[in-house]
């Protein structure tokens, strides 16, 4: 088939990786000028890093190289995916440069127009934008005077030089990982730099008391497990039934440990809630040199509070404080659309709240040729994205039998229920999976009939889960598509 996949970030680079081994024509648009997605350096802000390390970040057959840090910097990631693409014939694939202004159905098939007016037909539509492709920048009161005035607002990625705040006023709204990253490099050059932050979230130590690596605890299928998946099996059942109160002990003494690693306390930084509250909001892996900047006053925290509006030279903030400001940079989330899909498809996409209804976090039930990948934010995003390219490459060959459309919108509705209550709503219109990373591989794999070995799994619930353990799933239903496409052509009767 020809397939056009629309983004080349982590996820459009894995799906045009698969469905070129199981024989399909693929081409892959980006607006941007090079790979990577959330990557590139069009919007790489200073301070970037992965949050996973950089075994979790892997691809399952293309591990990141042994001389990166254990976690990379953005533009050592771009580099490392860049690679990817030339190692498994993704770059010849690549159509850069190239925004998709709209993709229609039409007699089975695609229409997808660029923004040069150009029209091309496929037969199926991988959608890969990503679910932090367009930044939400708040609507201030006051922008125009301040920006009259000489004042810049931006969002964090659209901030690429820390050198713009050398000297500055800086206001960083925001406290999740993206506005903390930020707000070191810019500390180091500003005049002065505050942290508008609307709620405190809990952030885990990269080393839990500068000892353990993070990754021994939460990126472990025990870690996973201490918060209630939708099903509940196994051992998840003694944790969540008789060992409750150990488990959240357990979650909540990171919440301790931090407090007093980083001093929470004196700086009054201590957030509300506990730590078990996490998937609630975002996890954020603490940024080094963030709490060594609020110690030293480099950084300045503005708990609970909000930019009321901008005013010519500066900003008041929801408690009546007037800070002095050149320069926000808006770290404040994304927002997650399909702005080139007609309205006809769309009103099939979404639920009555606007979340979008995919089964699996990969296909629109009756909208027959369009998937999606990457709507499966996680802390394994390329092992996950991997898993959802099988999954669509299987379907493509006809080689998935799923439940019908009736079954799987219901399944899809208990989903978001679900994820309404574990995250509070909190899971960006239902694309994000976190801390679910590896039952959502899990739930793939089954539909696909593969699984790694149990005695493999079984190191996984005390050991980080190594993505290089999936590695020969791939080969695997690439050789059973090839046999079921043997198969068809044998059920074929001669004329």
């Amino acid at each position: 088939m020809r397939v056009a996949i629309i983004g080349a970030g982590v996820a459009g680079l894995t799906t045009a990786k698969v469905l070129l081994q199981a024989g399909h024509e693929v081409e892959v648009f980006d607006r941007t000028p090079d790979v990577g997605g959330v990557w590139s350096r069009t919007r790489r802000y200073p301070g970037l890093t992965t949050q996973s390390p950089k075994a979790q970040y892997s691809f399952s057959d293309f591990p990141m190289p042994k001389v990166l840090p254990e976690w990379p910097t953005g533009e050592q990631v771009q580099a490392y995916l860049q690679a990817y693409a030339w190692h498994f014939g993704v770059d010849a694939c690549l159509r850069l440069e190239t925004t998709v202004t709209s993709v229609v159905p039409v007699d089975g098939g695609w229409d997808l127009t660029t923004h040069t007016g150009t029209t091309y037909r496929y037969d199926r539509v991988v959608v890969a934008n990503g679910v932090f492709c367009e930044p939400a920048v708040p609507a201030f009161p006051g922008r125009d005077e301040f920006e009259a005035a000489g004042g810049r607002v931006l969002a964090g990625t659209e901030f690429l030089d820390a050198e713009e705040a050398r000297d500055k006023h800086v206001l960083v709204v925001g406290y999740g990982k993206s506005a903390c990253d930020v707000t070191v490099p810019i500390s180091r050059v500003a005049a002065s730099t505050d942290v508008i932050a609307r709620q405190l979230l809990w952030k885990v130590p990269r080393k839990i008391a500068g000892v353990v690596n993070f990754k021994m605890l939460l990126l472990t299928r025990m870690g996973e497990a201490l918060f209630r998946y939708r099903f509940v099996r196994g051992f998840e059942k003694f944790l969540h039934g008789p060992a409750n109160g150990m488990r959240r002990s357990m979650l909540n003494s990171l919440g301790s440990v931090s407090v007093r690693q980083y001093g929470l306390a004196k700086h009054d930084l201590v957030p509300s809630g506990r730590m078990e509250d996490i998937v609630r909001g975002a996890i954020g892996l603490v940024t080094e040199g963030f709490f060594e900047g609020v110690a030293d006053g480099s950084i300045r925290v503005r708990r609970d509070m909000t930019i009321e509006r901008l005013k010519s030279g500066g900003a008041v903030l929801s408690d009546g404080t007037v800070l002095s400001a050149d320069l926000v940079v808006c770290a404040t989330g994304f927002t997650q659309g399909v702005p080139f899909l007609p309205d006809s498809v769309q009103e099939r996409l979404f639920d009555e709240r606007g979340n979008f209804a995919l089964y699996r976090q990969i296909q629109p039930v009756g909208v027959p040729g369009l998937y999606f990948n990457g709507y499966n934010s996680s802390f394994f995003s390329p092992l996950n994205a991997e898993m959802a390219a099988l999954w669509i490459a299987a379907d493509l060959a006809g080689a998935l039998s799923l439940p019908d459309d009736q079954a799987r919108r219901e399944d899809v509705t208990a989903q978001l229920a679900f994820m309404d209550e574990a995250t509070d709503t909190h899971h960006c219109r239902g694309t994000k999976i976190i801390p679910f990373s590896m039952h959502n591989a899990d739930e793939v794999l089954a539909d696909l009939g593969l699984q790694i070995g149990r005695a493999t799994r079984a190191t996984h619930w005390l050991n980080p889960v190594a993505p290089s353990a999936y590695r020969k799933v791939t080969p695997q239903l690439l050789a059973r598509l090839e046999a079921h496409e043997a198969g068809a052509r044998v059920d074929v009767p001669s004329k």
